[in-house]
């Protein structure tokens, strides 16, 4: 395992640059295509794309009842409905605030943790983490608490999407024991596409599909970055580290997120916005930081060991 901490490092880094991104280009592609049309040609392209990669690697596709199970499992919470909610949701909020409210995504992981996965506790920092975090979504959502309230269906969309992802998250950190992170990836959007495409026969209109530059670019970029290689790169590192720990990418993507937003499509967000934003990546901050800084040592710890054991 001391081999790959160089490349969980690489992965971390690899994940949340795509992901930051992933919010304005979803954004952008949503100028040329329907919402439930473009989550379902985006994976599309990612499913075959890996498919070819795993034929070229000769790559088995277990078919085995837990193997199913857990292809359903992200299908379902993972690549359909959570996806569908993110790009409808992002019709009517600015990207950078949907970062955001994506961003509760460890408190999930980690409340579900505490429930479901005996040897992820949550400790008192992390609950206050947990309590900080969720004051922020108050924050941020109390000038839209009404009828009027302009987005709020955007934002009741995009924290669906989060409950929905952290939950798949935790299941699968408990079940997967031997499905490899480019197979789950294949099998969870396979059948996330069959939800997609009956979405989108149902509600939206075909005709509304403009394939121009934005669209095709889009479509392009989420479907293999954002899907193929990112995908795999996490669930690459759900196997190696913890869950909350994992999480903490939400903790970087939202940064990103709101300067993209507001450099290519000139996004502002209300003061109250930056607010509650700083007290959820606070609360990711206290949540976490312990365990951080206690990986930061024993890091440093090999990292000494290893330089005397090379002397």
């Amino acid at each position: 395992m001391r081999s790959e901490k160089p490349f969980i490092g690489i992965g971390f880094a690899l994940i949340s640059l795509i992901w930051g991104s992933t919010w304005l280009v979803i954004k952008i592609g949503l100028e040329s295509l329907p919402p439930f049309y473009a989550v379902a040609i985006r994976f599309t392209l990612a499913t075959l794309i890996l498919f070819a990669v795993m034929q070229v690697r000769g790559d088995r596709i277990p078919v085995d009842r837990t193997s199913v199970s857990l292809y359903l499992t992200v299908g379902l919470l993972s690549f359909s409905v959570p996806f569908a909610l993110v790009y409808w949701g992002e019709q009517y909020i600015p990207s950078g605030l949907a970062s955001v409210l994506f961003a509760v995504h460890p408190f999930i992981v980690a409340i579900g943790s505490q429930l479901f996965l005996p040897g992820e506790r949550m400790s008192l920092l992390k609950v206050a983490g947990v309590c900080l975090g969720f004051l922020g979504i108050l924050v941020i959502f109390w000038a839209d608490v009404h009828p009027g309230g302009t987005g709020i269906r955007g934002m009741i969309a995009i924290l669906l999407s989060t409950l929905l992802q952290g939950i798949s998250l935790v299941i699968v950190k408990r079940k997967d024991r031997h499905v490899n992170p480019m197979a789950l990836t294949f099998g969870g959007m396979l059948f996330g596409l069959c939800l997609l495409y009956a979405a989108a026969f149902l509600f939206e209109d075909a005709s509304h599909i403009r394939l121009d530059q934005k669209g095709i670019g889009s479509i392009v970029y989420l479907g293999t970055f954002g899907s193929v290689v990112a995908f795999v790169t996490y669930y690459w590192l759900l196997k190696r580290v913890e869950a909350v720990y994992l999480s903490l990418v939400s903790f970087v993507t939202p940064v990103l997120a709101v300067i993209l937003g507001a450099v290519w499509l000139h996004e502002s967000l209300a003061p109250r916005i930056f607010s509650g934003a700083m007290l959820v990546l606070g609360g990711i901050l206290v949540a976490n930081g312990r365990d951080m800084a206690a990986a930061l040592r024993d890091r440093r710890k090999q990292s000494m060991t290893q330089s005397t054991d090379q002397e």
